[in-house]
């Protein structure tokens, strides 16, 4: 319906046969445009008198208003760049698509040849050439002067005109190669062989000579026939007897190892040692005893007491040698004394001195949660190392009068004294006192101490030292016998106490219920007094 209404609209009227005719005339709608002002007339119109166009006639050109000369092309310029003298109709000589004829001579080098590439001694670009050929035949000029053989190697250029003629034979007496025949081969080789022989028997027979000249087998050294003196006391003869009853102890744990002594002191397989050499494995770890004879054992702890620092282990009783304990309380300042243990894992080391001081207080700080431990030691000068502890000091008798424990170190200023080693200050436990304490452990299993129920540190007045009382353990032996904090103690049964660790090394000397008279100054008056105290355990 729609595209009849469409074709109805814009279909031919009806009675009308002829085409559109012209479109009529209409009116323009455009203004006339504005006269041009006289100003710009005559500043951009035509010039007065001018009637013609400004174009040229047809096929006219307007001629250049400045006419430039062109400057003639230098004779070397043209001659590197112009056209060649000889250019053919293009211009080009030779024709495109041909080649320049060779104008040199062509290439003799056997590098040039089309398998050089698998050679690789052949390179063209190395910075050497290959030495003169063993044959050298024509047309091969030398490589190594080529100067010299330049006329020579002109002379022998290949002909291509003559490619195929047979080659001129050689001219007589001049040699171009030589040939080396088998029986001249087997003759050098017999030569070699000869002279090979009778070079090596020369050699031989030079050698054997200069050999006689610095050497002689009749030579006997001089030996002396006097054996050395070892006398009964001597270091030779203590270490000899006393050295196979001193081991080597090995602690082994999940966070280290460590290496100290020990001392065997019962046929039963019972061994003395320090406690901190043991104290660590026996929360979990191995102890291994080594012998003198280098055989090993496992070890037991059969009891540990960390006041006195002192530990007993037991091992199977097969072959021991038992040591000797002597008395420490009949030795004397000076007496010689001898040292055997594992300094730094050195078994069977034998060092040696003298009694430096007796009942010498030492006060050494226990090993990570460890108490403290306070001895009356023996003060030697005889070396004691790290792993040394546990192991023996004897007297000139080969009798143990102590059992090696700790020695004095400089500090480098930060607290560290590892790196010192001995400085001639070691200490040991007295034998009197680790007997006693060895014999508890080996009955009990632990050991019984004195105890006077205080608490001190060390002070002075300028004049006189002693023990200040901080503390007094309620109930007590010192409460009970009227002992009070800021009292001071200066003598216990005549022994003078001039520090906290006096009094404390000279209470342990004592038995649990030994009664000592104790001599100090009351605090609150400041006046003397003496008591009598009852030690209990502890």
């Amino acid at each position: 319906m729609d595209d009849e209404q469409d074709a109805a609209a814009y279909r031919r009227p009806d009675g009308l046969t002829e085409g559109f005719g012209p479109r009529p005339p209409q009116p323009s709608s455009s203004a006339p445009p504005p006269p041009v002002p006289p100003e710009q007339s005559a500043q951009f119109g035509r010039p007065a008198g001018s009637a013609e166009p400004f174009a040229p006639p047809a096929g006219e050109r307007i001629p250049p208003a400045h006419a430039t000369l062109a400057q003639p092309v230098h004779p070397m310029i043209a001659g590197a760049f112009g056209r060649p003298g000889h250019a053919g109709e293009d211009g080009f000589a030779p024709a495109p698509g041909t080649r320049l004829p060779p104008t040199g001579r062509p290439p003799e080098s056997p590098w040039w040849k089309p398998d050089a590439n698998r050679d690789p001694w052949r390179d063209p670009a190395a910075p050497f050439w290959m030495g003169r050929p063993a044959l050298l035949t024509r047309g091969q000029p030398s490589q190594l002067d080529p100067e010299a053989d330049t006329e020579q190697a002109e002379d022998e250029l290949p002909d291509e005109s003559a490619a195929d003629e047979e080659p001129e034979p050689e001219k007589k007496g001049r040699v171009i190669a030589g040939r080396f025949g088998l029986s001249a081969l087997v003759l050098s080789l017999l030569i070699a062989v000869i002279a090979g022989g009778i070079g090596g028997g020369a050699g031989y027979w030079l050698s054997q000579r200069a050999h006689r000249v610095v050497t002689n087998p009749d030579v006997k050294l001089a030996q002396a026939g006097t054996p050395a003196n070892r006398p009964p006391g001597s270091v030779a003869d203590i270490a000899a007897r006393v050295g196979p009853a001193v081991v080597s102890i090995q602690e082994t744990t999940a966070s280290g190892y460590g290496v100290g002594s020990g001392i065997v002191i019962d046929k039963n397989g019972y061994i003395l040692t320090n406690n901190h050499v043991v104290a660590d494995a026996a929360s979990g770890g191995t102890i291994r005893v080594t012998f003198a004879d280098k055989s090993t054992q496992t070890a037991r702890i059969v009891g540990r007491d960390p006041t006195t620092d002192l530990a007993v282990l037991k091992v199977d009783p097969v072959k021991l040698t038992v040591a000797t304990l002597g008395d420490s309380s009949k030795l004397a300042v000076g007496d010689p004394v001898v040292a055997i243990g594992s300094p730094l894992g050195l078994s069977g080391t034998v060092t040696s001195g003298i009694v430096s001081a007796l009942d010498r207080p030492v006060h050494v700080a226990g090993e990570d949660s460890a108490p403290d431990v306070v001895y009356q030691a023996i003060q030697t000068d005889a070396a004691i190392n790290p792993g040394n502890s546990g192991g023996a000091l004897v007297d000139a008798s080969g009798a143990v009068v102590g059992v090696n424990s700790a020695n004095a170190s400089l500090s480098q200023g930060n607290g560290d004294t590892s790196s010192n080693g001995n400085i001639g200050l070691g200490f040991a436990i007295p034998i009197n006192q680790a007997r006693t304490i060895a014999t508890e452990l080996i009955n009990t299993g632990k050991a019984v101490h004195a105890s006077i129920g205080l608490a001190t540190r060390s002070v002075t007045d300028g004049s006189r030292d002693g023990a200040y009382i901080v503390q007094v353990t309620p109930g007590g032996p010192a409460d009970k016998a009227g002992l009070k904090a800021g009292d001071v103690i200066t003598l216990v049964d005549g022994t003078l106490i001039d520090s906290a660790d006096q009094l404390t090394v000279t209470v342990s000397a004592h038995r649990p219920g030994d009664v000592v008279t104790v001599h100090y100054f009351a605090n609150n008056t400041g006046s003397e007094r003496t008591v009598q105290v009852t030690l209990g355990s502890g």
